[in-house]
């Protein structure tokens, strides 16, 4: 708790002693707007033809409403600060709820990522070995061509010599039957 100051002020031109805890310029700003009131009112001829207990009462009237009239604002002000802070609150969850489905979608989109990658890899190995295996069967087809080839010739080959017997034969059997 803060120390009790007193604090010298002039209102309405007389001087007077102020305590109080709050600060010595807080106490110099009431009374400045105090003297500002009674200025104010000192101004308007119907106050200054009042007597003294009038000019009290309508200052003191004057004061009071000025003090309504703020804490109505202040009350009001105060509402709309709870409207706000609400309306704050909420924006602050939706933001968290937000920042949350950005986090997931951001991990979900790493691991469709790190899947098309797996993929792409599985892919990469299947096309190798699709092309091993064209090249493996191009090799065996080439084989294949090769003793197809090599025995197709030997069978030629054989078959050229079983028919020379066979043509020796039939010229032998002509030239019987021409005699």
């Amino acid at each position: 708790m803060s120390s009790k100051n007193n604090t010298e002020v002039i209102i309405d031109g007389k001087i007077f002693t102020l305590s109080g805890y709050e600060s010595e310029e807080y106490l110099q700003k009431v009374a400045s707007y105090i003297n500002n009131k009674i200025s104010e009112f000192k101004e308007d001829e119907v106050y200054r033809r009042q007597n003294i207990d009038v000019q009290r009462a309508l200052l003191n009237l004057n004061i009071a409403d000025d003090f309504f009239k703020a804490k109505k604002q202040a009350d009001t002000l105060e509402g709309e600060l709870e409207i706000k802070e609400k309306e704050l609150y909420d924006i602050k969850h939706e933001l968290i709820a937000v920042q949350i489905k950005l986090e997931t979608n951001e991990k979900e989109q790493e691991e469709l990522k790190n899947r098309l990658n797996d993929a792409q890899k599985e892919i990469i190995k299947l096309e190798t070995r699709i092309s091993e295996m064209k090249e493996n069967h191009q090799k065996e087809s080439a084989k294949v061509t090769k003793r197809n080839s090599s025995k197709f010739s030997q069978i030629k080959h054989s078959s050229d010599k079983q028919d020379k017997p066979v043509n020796e034969v039939q010229k032998i059997l002509s030239s019987l039957g021409d005699n």
